[in-house]
């Protein structure tokens, strides 16, 4: 490795992340595959062969699309809508069309017991392309969508994120009808970014299980963005998953993230929800968050997080405070992923058989039984 690439760090840091490299496993120690690999949030990568690399099974994929809009008092924020979102999951649905020996769509559980190339299930993050028009989640579910998220980073018609908790209040009573439909349908609802009271609304009003396809442990973390410890455990009681996420800034305040945080979420995840509640996420793109041409960068890539996060401060959303110093483990932000995620579980403390579940077993049972 050229010398220009190795991290400056101090030597407090290098100790740190030595130490927490010992427990999860050198980043070159891939385990052997003894399972299905399932990503609980992903994306269709630009190049289709990244499916194959990656070594995933199956993956619960973002076909959502926004453009940045600002507020009242101008300050920035991601908006999804209809008409762009409606763009999106056809261009989705071609992109598999032309590239049918790299990806498959999954509508059912059924297509997921079929052999052949990793399966995409179509997910939106947030109902703000829904809106008030409730016959839009069918007109969505026709074109493919499986999983719907009721919010993102912004609360909408149907309930309240996490960026509003403090007020107490989750589903609004056109999110309680809207929840209804989805259950019609046959529509997963998704809880990842909602408030807590807007979560365990949906676990108690919904008539099918809920996931929280990708997020955090709000009890090794204390932010919003978290989930607590009754949303996982609502979320395993409906008979839903949890999915442990990348971000690491919502994984650890530590100076230098390490796979050990990411286990650490895991094993915190399965004491409180089970074994057979927890599973595997990314929220990054499928080979690893980019700059541009090149991979992020912790020591001076941060500040494109900063817009977005010191708006968030001015707004005085809790937990937005200075601006952290890393967004990606970088030992796992690449294609290779989940077979180093699967030696750290291993190096973790976890047998075999409880790789295997938080690695894509989970995952593969629950979409097997709800996925229709």
């Amino acid at each position: 490795m050229p010398r220009d690439c190795i991290p400056q760090i101090s030597r407090r840091e290098f100790l740190a992340a030595t130490a927490a490299c010992a427990i999860a496993g050198p980043a070159a120690a891939a385990a052997p595959k003894s399972g299905p690999y399932i990503d609980g949030l992903s994306f269709l990568p630009q190049r289709s062969a990244q499916i194959r690399e990656s070594r995933l099974d199956a993956f619960l994929c973002d076909v959502s699309s926004g453009k940045m809009d600002t507020d009242e008092a101008g300050r920035p924020f991601y908006h999804r809508t209809f008409e762009l979102c409606d763009q999106s999951i056809d261009a989705a649905d071609r992109y598999i069309q032309q590239h049918h020996s790299d990806v498959r769509l999954a509508l059912t559980g059924l297509d997921l017991a079929k052999p052949g190339p990793p399966a995409a299930i179509f997910q939106f993050q947030g109902c703000e392309p829904i809106g008030r028009e409730l016959a839009r989640i069918e007109h969505f579910r026709n074109k493919s969508l499986r999983v719907l998220q009721l919010t993102h980073n912004e609360s909408n018609a149907f309930a309240t994120a996490y960026t509003d908790e403090r007020s107490g209040t989750g589903l609004s009573p056109l999110g309680i009808e809207g929840l209804a439909e989805m259950n019609r349908l046959g529509v997963i609802p998704d809880v990842s970014h909602a408030s807590e009271a807007t979560a365990l609304d949906v676990v108690s009003a919904s008539k099918s299980p809920a996931i929280l396809s990708h997020g955090a442990c709000r009890s090794l973390l204390q932010h919003p963005r978290c989930a607590t410890d009754a949303m996982l455990r609502a979320v395993a009681d409906s008979g839903g998953v949890f999915g442990v996420f990348m971000m690491s800034f919502w994984l650890t305040d530590a100076p230098v993230p390490t796979p050990e945080h990411f286990v650490a979420h895991v094993r915190h995840a399965v004491k409180t929800a089970g074994i057979d509640a927890v599973g595997i996420a990314n929220d990054n793109p499928m080979a690893g968050l980019m700059t541009g041409d090149r991979r992020f960068d912790n020591r001076t890539d941060m500040k494109s997080y900063a817009p977005w996060w010191e708006a968030n401060r001015e707004r005085g959303i809790p937990g937005f405070g200075p601006l952290p110093r890393h967004a990606v483990i970088p030992e796992l932000n690449n294609i290779d992923r989940m077979p180093l995620i699967h030696r750290a579980l291993l190096n973790g403390g976890f047998s075999a058989s409880e790789a295997d579940k938080v690695m894509g077993g989970n995952w593969a049972r629950f979409f097997k039984d709800n996925l229709r």
